[in-house]
């Protein structure tokens, strides 16, 4: 049984189609990318799992159908999206919004655990931790907003765009952390323009083309695809 499975998943944004046809699984414990260009449907596929746009289709989770549930349900399953932009609150301190990701949960215990954890993967939090969130600088930003993810406490956390507007120093940082992150036992959806970073993160690649999959495979034998590099010269 997969962890997450989307079947023949359609999303219309009034008469345009965002999302056509779409069919992708994950197995608990991977670490899986998709990639594609700007317009191609990736983060509608984000927030159509997530529960925010219509749908037609099925999504299943864990083998139980999920497509008609509403956000903060899906969310109780420990499906977590970290949203494009980051979309923190910038005018509460990073611990403010760091609490917020646990909104839900009543496990004071776990919570504090958790907390723990985030500033051990991301110390500069911890450091800044009574600062306000819209002081931070573009990275710090998407440190706290995968932080807060976290604090949700995901078995699937799913990343819209998380190298979006960052320095190569920074990339490369983050995405050790999404490797730390992956390694604690978290099944992670990577969405990326970056093609190259998704294909060197991920064991295995998504590649979307007009709200559709283009192509799939293992991360390393899609990097030598002569039809790959078509597409990633498209994204570059």
């Amino acid at each position: 049984m997969y962890l997450l499975e989307v079947k023949n998943l359609r999303v219309l944004y009034g008469k345009a189609i965002a999302l056509n046809g779409m069919n992708i699984y994950l197995n608990s414990g991977e670490l899986v990318g998709v990639v594609g260009p700007n317009g191609a449907g990736k983060s509608t596929l984000l927030r159509a799992i997530s529960g925010v746009v219509p749908v037609e289709g099925e999504i299943y989770y864990r083998g139980e159908r999920i497509d008609k549930l509403q956000p903060h349900e899906i969310i109780s399953k420990g499906i977590i999206h970290c949203p494009e932009r980051r979309q923190i609150f910038t005018d509460f301190t990073v611990e403010e919004n760091l609490e917020m990701g646990a909104f839900l949960r009543k496990d004071r215990d776990g919570i504090e655990d958790d907390l723990s954890y985030v500033y051990n993967l991301f110390p500069v939090l911890k450091d800044r931790k009574k600062q306000t969130a819209g002081t931070l600088s573009g990275g710090e930003q998407q440190m706290l907003a995968i932080g807060r993810s976290l604090m949700s406490k995901p078995r699937l956390l799913m990343m819209d765009e998380p190298s979006m507007g960052l320095s190569p120093l920074v990339k490369n940082q983050l995405a050790q952390s999404i490797l730390d992150i992956w390694k604690s036992g978290i099944t992670v959806m990577v969405v990326e323009q970056d093609a190259s970073l998704a294909l060197e993160l991920t064991e295995r690649v998504y590649i979307m083309e007009h709200g559709k999959i283009g192509l799939e495979g293992k991360s390393k034998e899609l990097m030598d695809n002569e039809d790959v590099k078509r597409v990633y010269f498209q994204l570059t």
